[in-house]
């Protein structure tokens, strides 16, 4: 599978959508729900706000984000993947009370109206865009002046070090063998080659300044292996 290959992503994440959640929960221990918390925080979403969530997947962050902004504001989850979206409806429609809807789009070009939005999120999307500065002006376009968004992921690192080190082993002998087992093994192997196109930290701020944002600030998670990525217009 080649890394950013619009096409390809879709068919993955499609693929997997049934096992994502719990493979998510498995690979990390439970600590990816704990690490989209963090990054919720950091944001400080409010009540009546209005807040989007690019790359949504099964709908983790939209939910936590509407839990912050009802009653009187909402909350979009879009996604290109149909079948991730499905999963994230039919957990929405076990929490009717959130405000949060969910559709299917793509987030380089959403149709959405320019500055909709107070504050947008995206995690573990921006390494599989095919252009991730175009994501990144598309996320700006949609912001309201002072808007803030975040996008986490996993951090490129120097690939000599032991946080590196540690990173090639998590992936080569944990991730893809626990996902082999449900086989998924190609679906998670990607995982590390789409790492080696995804920017740095300090070169994702760069991009970010250069898509429009006044702010962007790249701060490492878990030991370096994540990273969390804080934008203001």
């Amino acid at each position: 599978m080649k890394p950013g290959d619009p096409v390809a992503v879709e068919q993955l994440f499609d693929a997997v959508a049934s096992r994502y959640d719990r493979l998510n929960d498995v690979l990390s221990f439970g600590l990816h729900r704990l690490w989209k918390r963090q990054l919720v925080r950091a944001l400080k979403p409010v009540a009546g706000e209005q807040w989007l969530d690019l790359c949504c997947g099964t709908g983790d962050l939209a939910l936590e984000l509407g839990r912050c902004v009802r009653p009187a504001g909402a909350v979009t989850g879009l996604d290109a993947a149909a079948a991730p979206l499905e999963r994230a409806r039919q957990r929405q429609r076990q929490q009717p009370w959130l405000p949060v809807t969910f559709q299917q789009g793509d987030a380089l070009q959403t149709g959405m109206p320019s500055a909709c939005a107070d504050g947008a999120v995206m995690a573990y999307g921006l390494r599989n865009l095919s252009n991730p500065l175009q994501g990144l002006k598309e996320l700006h376009r949609l912001l309201k002046p002072g808007g803030r968004a975040g996008v986490l992921d996993f951090n490129r690192l120097p690939q000599s070090g032991a946080a590196a080190a540690f990173q090639r082993f998590y992936l080569r002998h944990l991730v893809v063998p626990a996902a082999a087992s449900v086989g998924l093994r190609e679906e998670y192997a990607y995982l590390e080659k789409s790492l080696e196109r995804f920017p740095a930290g300090p070169e994702q701020e760069r991009l970010a300044r250069q898509a429009g944002f006044s702010e962007a600030t790249h701060r490492s998670l878990v030991a370096g292996q994540m990273g969390a990525l804080i934008l203001r217009t």
